[in-house]
């Protein structure tokens, strides 16, 4: 990345965002509509050194804080949530390798290689079609052979590197993340994602068919447990506030339109535009009012997550549920103030609507979070 005006890279890439959320804004009913994959998007925001943000400063990167990644992509999620997501499970990947090192080191160096060169996606692949961990790993003597099938894989169509959850096929079965190159034999796309919301980010299906992987190339190989280990706090509580924030984005997309259309619709029946109407007025001035306490909540958090703050750590899961509720509401409300043009295909406000609905199924559902603090409250 290069710095252009004597501030740090961070500062330096966040200073470029306006220019990429316009881009985006402008491809992004167009992708919605095709459910084609925003590879000029992704381009945008690789260019703008933003996809980069996380890469620790021990790999030569700018070292982005969770602090900053949420403020980043709440701004994309202005433009395209599709983009924003798919922008967000790069930097989680990067911001867990500057806090673990997990990744081996010569994959990792060739990740940051590919990612000078041009947009590197990265994502994990957990989910299977039936629920249960299906996908093996068999040794044949210098590596592993990968065989199975991954579902929802937000950005499958342009993954640069894949981290594959699989058990290995041994007396005594291990699982781990397999670290696999999107271009390698034996990988195909089933594109079977035809969602409601976020249809650009191409979450296909991936069929892995004897996809050879290096012996060097895994991260956590370990006894089987009989299900996924629970991922550490502080990588749970940057994916739960940097997914959230791409909500808050929409929330404020649709805002925006909103107080637009208010200000440019006067009915048959009135003089002066809906703006004027006390009943509009206060409407908007409770989704305001609710969007800057969510705003507040999610900013805060990140930054004592930043400081080490184990406790704000331990409280993300409650602020994704009270952010991603408090966005999912303020869009709702829009829709609802504006009626038939609010859900028109002419305008973006059902797609925000759809969008911020969709993003639900990339975080832990409500029932779970709310059980969890119940079982820390009363056993």
């Amino acid at each position: 990345m290069t710095v252009t005006d004597g501030t740090s890279p961070v500062v330096d890439a966040l200073a470029r965002l306006p220019r990429v959320v316009d881009l985006l804004a402008a491809r992004a009913e167009e992708h919605d509509r095709d459910a084609t994959f925003p590879y000029q998007g992704i381009e945008a925001v690789h260019e703008a050194g933003l996809l980069t943000l996380t890469i620790g400063q021990r790999y030569g990167g700018p070292g982005g804080t969770l602090a900053d990644t949420v403020r980043l992509l709440a701004q994309l999620g202005r433009g395209d949530a599709s983009v924003a997501v798919l922008t967000a499970f790069t930097l989680l990947q990067h911001a867990e390798q500057a806090r673990n090192g997990s990744w081996p080191a010569g994959v990792y160096r060739r990740l940051l290689t590919e990612s000078r060169r041009g947009p590197a996606l990265v994502n994990t692949l957990r989910a299977e079609p039936g629920g249960r961990l299906a996908t093996v790993a068999r040794w044949d003597g210098s590596g592993w052979r990968l065989t199975g099938r991954k579902t929802f894989c937000a950005g499958a169509e342009a993954l640069a590197w894949l981290a594959v959850r699989a058990r290995t096929e041994e007396t005594v079965p291990r699982t781990g993340l397999f670290l696999v190159r999107g271009d390698s034999p034996g990988i195909e796309l089933d594109p079977v994602w035809d969602q409601l919301g976020l249809r650009a980010s191409a979450g296909h299906d991936v069929l892995l068919t004897d996809v050879a992987v290096a012996a060097d190339a895994v991260v956590g190989l370990a006894g089987t447990p009989a299900e996924e280990p629970p991922a550490d706090r502080l990588d749970r509580a940057w994916r739960e506030l940097a997914l959230s924030a791409v909500h808050l984005g929409v929330a404020r997309a649709a805002q925006e339109w909103l107080i637009r259309f208010l200000g440019q619709r006067t009915p048959a029946n009135l003089t002066e535009p809906l703006a004027t109407v006390p009943r509009y007025r206060t409407a908007v001035a409770e989704i305001e009012a609710s969007l800057i306490g969510a705003e507040e909540l999610l900013y805060g958090l990140a930054a004592r997550v930043d400081q080490g703050d184990q406790a704000a750590a331990a409280r993300s899961g409650a602020a994704q549920l009270l952010v991603n509720r408090t966005a999912t509401a303020a869009v709702q409300q829009a829709v609802t103030l504006t009626g038939n043009p609010g859900l028109s295909r002419r305008h973006p406000l059902e797609r925000y609507l759809r969008d911020v609905l969709s993003g639900r199924t990339h975080l832990a559902p409500e029932d779970i979070v709310l059980d969890s603090l119940a079982h820390t409250h009363l056993g």
